[in-house]
């Protein structure tokens, strides 16, 4: 761009003015990424939720189980590919604060069921071979020092041993990772046809199922056909899409989506003001050069794209470099320690962030711009 020059001598002007109003829009945008990471990790990614996967539950509530025997009937239902079962487990490891999922599954089933966790083909065989084994999410591994081959005690809070040890000892097996972003590598899944044979009450029953079907655009009529299978009977059924129940599951926290909002606009809100007031300022003090320029040529278009280009310039500058702090900060990881196991800054709103920049940019230029552009020589002149 040609007139760039004009445009960074004008910005140097003021040093520690332009230096503050840039440090001002860089935290908001930081702000911006921080909330954007909270909001994927307590929607438990959403984004990432599998369109062909469906959640059967109780319906009355996640804490009531469901009979085993469901899994046979759901998967007679036409339509559904393929059927597999978790349970809650909700045991301690160490401390109370050491908080990580524990859940009880199929091996087979569950990977095949969640093609995202990658698990090494002879770490599969270990786990199929090993009665104790469980395989844990990588960032939990890196958390505790988890290695293959190390025994670990769960203690138990809600399914006590039938021996009655209140430790459930497990060997890992296993270390997952996931192929995309936004993967949980948090959990620690174990077998549950020794979770089912070991513990003391509630043999047979399982706490949820997940349901893949064959056509992502029959999910919703299946869902239905699954709810009137178990409809009336001593456990009965509520069955959704997996984004449907992660997004429900994630307004028991709160509205997060509204309150993410709230907060954005009245920091941005601000940062308007803030960064509208440096423009009008710099326009003021640069009302005789403006004459100037008009009186050698500049028409009024040009002088319009000037101001709303620096004024954009300082926006899309303050605005890279918070959303690029806050992407360096959000990598690091879970600042909770593990109370928000999917915590990444999603790529849309990577792109929404750019795009708040440039709007910033376009809004606080726009007026001074304008009034720079009506400003009639002569009377621009008579103000040296």
């Amino acid at each position: 761009m040609k007139y760039l020059p004009i445009i960074w001598s004008n910005l140097g002007r003021k040093k520690i003015r332009t230096v503050l109003t840039l440090l001002s829009i860089a935290v908001a945008f930081i702000l911006f990424g921080y909330l954007a990471a909270i909001e994927e990790a307590l929607g438990q990614g959403v984004s990432i939720a599998g369109a062909d996967r469906l959640i059967v539950r109780h319906k009355v509530s996640l804490i009531q189980l469901l009979p085993v025997s469901y899994h046979a009937r759901i998967a007679q239902i036409d339509g559904v590919d393929r059927v597999g079962h978790s349970t809650w487990f909700g045991g301690i490891y160490q401390e109370p604060r050491n908080f990580f999922a524990q859940i009880a599954v199929e091996p087979d089933e569950f990977l095949a069921l969640f093609p995202e966790f990658k698990l090494p083909a002879e770490q599969l065989e270990n786990w199929q071979r090993t009665r104790t084994g469980a395989v844990v999410g990588k960032d939990t591994a890196d958390r505790y020092g988890f290695k293959i081959g190390d025994r670990v005690p769960i203690q138990a809070t809600i399914w006590q041993k039938k021996d009655g040890n209140e430790a459930w000892e497990f060997d890992i097996v296993g270390i997952y990772e996931g192929t995309k972003p936004g993967v949980d590598e948090t959990q620690f899944l174990f077998r549950y046809d020794y979770f089912d044979e070991a513990r003391l009450g509630g043999e047979g029953e399982v706490g949820w199922y997940t349901v893949k079907v064959g056509d992502p655009d029959r999910a919703e009529e299946i869902a239905r056909q699954i709810d009137i299978q178990f409809a009336n009977s001593p456990a009965e059924t509520k069955a959704e899409t997996e984004g449907a129940f992660v997004q429900g599951f994630a307004k028991q926290v709160g509205n997060i989506g509204a309150i993410m909002k709230a907060i954005l606009s009245a920091v941005f809100f601000t940062i308007l003001l803030v960064a509208g007031n440096t423009m009008a300022q710099t326009v003021r003090e640069r009302v005789v050069e403006i004459g100037v320029l008009k009186s050698i040529g500049f028409t009024d278009t040009k002088i319009l794209s000037l101001v709303l280009a620096e004024s954009c310039l300082i926006a899309l500058v303050g605005g890279g470099i918070g959303l690029s702090i806050a992407l360096v900060l959000v990598s690091a990881g879970d600042p909770t320690g593990g109370g928000l196991p999917v915590f990444f800054f999603p790529t849309p709103k990577l792109i929404v962030g750019v795009g708040l920049a440039l709007l910033l940019g376009l809004l606080t230029g726009f007026f001074p711009a304008v009034r720079a552009m009506r400003l009639q020589i002569a009377e621009a002149l008579r103000r040296n």
